[in-house]
């Protein structure tokens, strides 16, 4: 399979309160893959009806850039535009729908990656569209959803631990294409984690665990994830545990130190909104759906 090439990421920004910690996230991939950042911002009805939205030509060309880094400036942060510098950085604007504006302009720019922040207007209405990539006739394009932990919006994001998420279906060799790449092009440790179903039981005097099915689930994943990595060639680390899947995952993020964790999730079509949005709304890392 060939090496993960991102030529052009779609960034869809809010504007005045496009997220900083998303924006560097976006610096940090683009500069490591020598990438092109399409900053969008879609102008929708109810900002237009309530005054928010500033005249489409007050951002054209650069300037919705400059307004970002102003903003940046004006609240003490001046280290945003130096993180741009040496970036390709393509300013484009849209109106009406929010998440077919960044469907199509994913298709029309041929983006690789769309990264947004995990909050704010522009993200919930692409959590709660309908629009799916049947109707626009493109492929899926992996979303990348940056922390909504905004204490660290003026550090420079690193990767150094990737933690992939895999269910063991039929997604997970492209999820974890995706991770080993991603953890190769940074020099990241890789891990592999499988989350089983719960393993409790309810009985007299409280819980407790069947270890019998336990050691049968457990014992199954490992088997299943060695076939995998055997037939993709990697050899990443490996976390199982059982129970929520969100709560179990947040725990492996913080045991391994994960910068970022690459999910099988879809992004598109309502998949997001239906699987995906409990495990970004508990990560306080960035969460990648493939």
């Amino acid at each position: 399979m060939a090496m993960l090439k991102i030529q052009r990421i779609l960034l869809p920004v809010d504007f005045p309160d496009a997220s900083l910690s998303v924006i560097r996230q976006a610096a940090t991939l683009a500069r490591k893959f020598h990438a092109e950042i399409v900053m969008l911002h879609v102008a929708t009805p109810w900002k237009v009806a309530r005054g928010a939205a500033p005249a489409t030509g007050d951002l054209s060309g650069g300037k919705l850039l400059q307004k970002i880094i102003g903003e940046a400036e004006a609240r003490g942060d001046r280290s945003l535009g130096p993180a741009l510098e040496g970036i390709a950085v393509r300013c484009v604007l849209g109106e009406g729908d929010v998440a077919q504006a960044i469907v199509q302009m994913a298709a029309k720019e041929e983006a690789e990656l769309i990264m947004m922040a995990s909050q704010g207007e522009t993200f919930y209405q692409f959590l709660l569209s309908s629009v799916g990539a049947k109707a626009t006739n493109v492929n899926e394009c992996p979303i990348w959803t940056g922390a909504h932990v905004e204490e660290s919006a003026a550090r420079e994001y690193a990767v150094r631990n990737v933690m992939c998420a895999v269910d063991l279906g039929p997604r997970s060799e492209r999820v974890v294409k995706w991770a080993e790449d991603l953890a190769a092009a940074f020099g990241a440790r890789l891990t592999l984690a499988h989350v089983t179903a719960g393993v409790e039981l309810w009985g007299p005097g409280g819980s407790y665990v069947n270890q019998e099915w336990k050691e049968a689930l457990v014992g199954d994943a490992t088997r299943r994830i060695g076939e995998l990595q055997e037939k993709m060639g990697t050899q990443a680390e490996v976390f199982i545990g059982s129970g929520d899947v969100p709560e179990v995952l947040r725990g492996a993020v913080a045991e391994t130190k994960a910068d970022l964790l690459v999910t099988g999730c879809q992004p598109y079509g309502g998949h997001l909104r239906t699987h995906g949005f409990s495990i970004i709304s508990v990560m306080p890392i960035p969460v990648l759906n493939v």
